[in-house]
């Protein structure tokens, strides 16, 4: 199997403001930040009430925490579990991290009747290469992926798995624990499409939804919560770079129903995954979806 293409480049359609609502500026004085990347977009924690020096520690382990789950969930390094079990069709003793990641997985793609499918990797491979679809079609189907603790199996010739529909959420929701962890509460992580914070010096931080002509479509305030924004023309695919990278797998699928999907929830996996999945529902299936998960909100569809 060759390597998959390189991610494409990515239009952002969530911007955070800086200093959050009401925020005292001697809070402001006290925030520092830290820029990397995670599954091929850009990243970065924003921590409140704390300095440089005593931030640094933690930056460090941030950057080898998402290191460690990109050796996990990465498409493009060709020894990451996930690269391993598309090579190979299954993989034994699988991190426990890719187990549940898929467990979560198949909660969502029954919520959202389908919609949501990570084994239409076959089909975004052949439209990035600039192949006809049509063949790889016949490998898509979660039917076809077993999962225990043991092992993972993919059950149909020719199948592989894409997680860029909810691996940066997770990421997202286990950055965050590690921040937690260490002691701190004013926090904001921002994996591109996908943001997660804690109150910034009691105030939320405030979270704009821009629609692909940049018009703001939404003006959130987040705090101790989850948002997650799915757009279909944020990758372009195929010869024509006319196919958006959010894909239909359902037999007969119409393909998307919004340009644009915002989902807030309490973990950033689950936003994630449900963005992605509700940009293929027409608005009644999209809202059952959502409230199918527990302290989901639909935030704006466009």
């Amino acid at each position: 199997m060759r390597t998959p293409p390189r991610p494409l480049h990515r239009r952002r359609f969530l911007t955070i403001t800086a200093a959050a609502l009401g925020a005292p500026m001697a809070a402001a004085a006290t925030t520092v930040s830290w820029r990397g990347s995670a599954l091929g977009a850009a990243a970065s924690i924003t921590l409140g009430g704390t300095g440089r020096a005593a931030a640094a520690e933690t930056f460090a382990a941030v950057a080898a925490e998402v290191d460690r789950l990109e050796d996990i969930f990465s498409l493009y390094r060709p020894t990451s579990a996930l690269s391993r079990l598309n090579r190979d069709g299954r993989i034994d003793a699988p991190p426990p991290e890719l187990v549940m990641l898929l467990e979560l997985c198949d909660a969502l793609h029954r919520v959202t009747g389908g919609a949501f499918d990570p084994t239409v990797q076959p089909v975004w491979r052949a439209l990035a290469e600039g192949r006809s679809p049509e063949a790889a079609k016949r490998a898509v189907g979660w039917d076809g992926v077993e999962v225990t603790p043991k092992r993972i199996t993919l059950t149909r010739s020719g199948m592989a798995l894409t997680l860029n529909g909810i691996a940066q959420g997770e990421i997202t929701d286990r950055v965050a624990a590690l921040l937690v962890a260490r002691g701190y509460r004013d926090v904001l992580v921002d994996m591109g499409e996908i943001a997660a914070g804690g109150t910034r010096a009691g105030a939320p931080w405030r979270v704009d939804v821009a629609a692909p002509d940049g018009r703001v479509l939404r003006r959130l305030r987040l705090s101790d919560r989850a948002l997650a924004v799915s757009a279909t023309a944020g990758t372009v695919l195929g010869p024509d770079a006319m196919a958006g990278h959010i894909l239909d797998p359902r037999p007969g699928g119409s393909g998307p129903a919004h340009r644009l999907v915002a989902v807030s929830a309490p973990r950033a996996a689950v936003a994630d995954g449900l963005s992605t999945g509700c940009c293929l529902l027409t608005a009644p299936l999209a809202a059952r979806a959502v409230a199918g998960c527990a302290g989901a909100r639909l935030e704006e569809l466009y």
